[in-house]
Formats: C-alpha cells, sequence, structure tokens
C-alpha cells in the first residue's frame, strides 16, 4: 500500500489517473464497529480540504468523514450505500467512500505515509 496516503481523520487516499479515491481506514472501522449507514457527497460537488462531506453511522456512533484534499466529487461509492458492511470488510477496496478530482494533485504528498500512520495510530 506504499502508493496510499493517510490523513489524521482516519481517512485513506488513493491517486489512480489524476483521481484521488477515499475511505476510511481500517483503524475507523475497528474503532467504528459494524458500519449500518452511509451518506455520501453528490457527484460534481467542489469541496474544501478538511471539509466533513459524509457521514458514516455505526451500531456505537456517528462519525464525519472530511476531504483530504480540496477539489471536485466525481464518483460516490453507490455500492457502499446499499451495503455499508462493504466499510467494515473491504475498508481499503470495495468499501471505498468517494472520488475527487484534486484542485492540487501535489496536496496529497502532504498527507503521511503508511508508516507515518501507523506510528500515529501506535500514539493515541
Amino acid at each position: 500500500m506504499a502508493d496510499i496516503k493517510f490523513t489524521k481523520d482516519h481517512e485513506w487516499v488513493k491517486l489512480e489517473g489524476g483521481v484521488a479515491t477515499i475511505g476510511i481506514t481500517e483503524h475507523a472501522q475497528n474503532a467504528l464497529g459494524d458500519v449500518v449507514f452511509v451518506e455520501l457527497p453528490e457527484a460534481g460537488r467542489e469541496v474544501a480540504a478538511e471539509e466533513a462531506i459524509a457521514v458514516v453511522e455505526s451500531v456505537k456512533a456517528a462519525s464525519d468523514v472530511y476531504a483530504p484534499i480540496a477539489g471536485k466529487i466525481v464518483e460516490a461509492n453507490q455500492t457502499l450505500v446499499d451495503d455499508p458492511s462493504l466499510a467494515n470488510s473491504a475498508p481499503t477496496t470495495d468499501g471505498w467512500f468517494f472520488k475527487i478530482e484534486p484542485s492540487d494533485a501535489g496536496a496529497i504528498d502532504a498527507l503521511m505515509s503508511e508508516e507515518e500512520y501507523s506510528k500515529f495510530v501506535d500514539s493515541l
């Protein structure tokens, strides 16, 4: 997962072909417990970095999901809306939340590497 970056809000970001796919981390889904509902942003929406743009609800809590970078939402994962448990069973693959066309693709470089994120989680 060397090509994946992470945020302190426990989102992962993977840039492919100029589009960033975003989801919640393994740590986040473990902390949430069984995910029962997600609300995702609509395609075409312009978002600012660190803006709360999605909601994930579990049997334990509801939590915001933040845009790790600024840009335009190009797709939301409708499969995740239909089957929120994908956030638990496949958080870094089929359980992705949304895709953003970055305003500045270089902003992704400022996010944490997998090693940095692992150290951050260990410090919590």
